[in-house]
């Protein structure tokens, strides 16, 4: 059987998305299990922007408070796509149970969850890189971090290939929680 998830797919869609997102407002558009994937990062989007505003010491209690808000719902409902993502990977991939083989520390749906944090630092990083408006030191600074985030994000999806492979072969499995 052939892996049912490839996570440069995911990766890409991380990306889009954000692009997409930018430009148009949130539009979900996926089906199945990448609808998940895709939910998961729309909650993680509106959450990096809800804390940007959660920050703003101008615009009063009230303005920080209903951003505050806004950060438990949407990190309620981004833990509840992490759960749906492992539950569909979990029936998918029929992996052995616990007691037969090595337990992740991290389930996929969490894996996939720090994909799209760090491409949302990605996509954020390269905004700094192109910026005119400040000092070469700093955008080089930017653009080495840049190149980290790039690190760990191609690093993370081979790692997740690699889990997804290893469960579906029942040689490491995972834990719906």
């Amino acid at each position: 059987m052939s892996q049912p998830i490839n996570p440069s797919v995911i990766t890409d869609l991380h990306k889009n998305c954000l692009i997409q997102w930018k430009a148009q407002g949130v539009k979900l558009q996926h089906q199945g299990f990448y609808q998940f994937v895709e939910e998961n990062h729309a909650f993680n989007y509106q959450l990096w922007h809800a804390e940007d505003r959660a920050r703003r010491e101008d615009m009063g209690f009230e303005f920080v408070y209903q951003a505050k808000r806004e950060i438990d719902h949407c990190n309620q409902q981004r833990n509840n796509r992490m759960e749906s993502m492992d539950e569909w990977l979990y029936k998918t991939l029929e992996p052995a149970e616990p007691t037969v083989c090595p337990v992740n520390s991290e389930s996929p749906g969490m894996m996939i969850d720090r994909l799209s944090i760090l491409s949302l630092k990605a996509y954020h990083m390269a905004l700094q890189v192109e910026r005119q408006d400040v000092n070469e030191e700093h955008r080089q600074t930017c653009a080495r971090k840049l190149a980290t985030i790039q690190q760990q994000l191609n690093q993370l999806s081979q790692c997740l290939g690699d889990f997804l492979r290893d469960a579906q072969n029942k040689v490491r499995t995972f834990r719906v929680y």
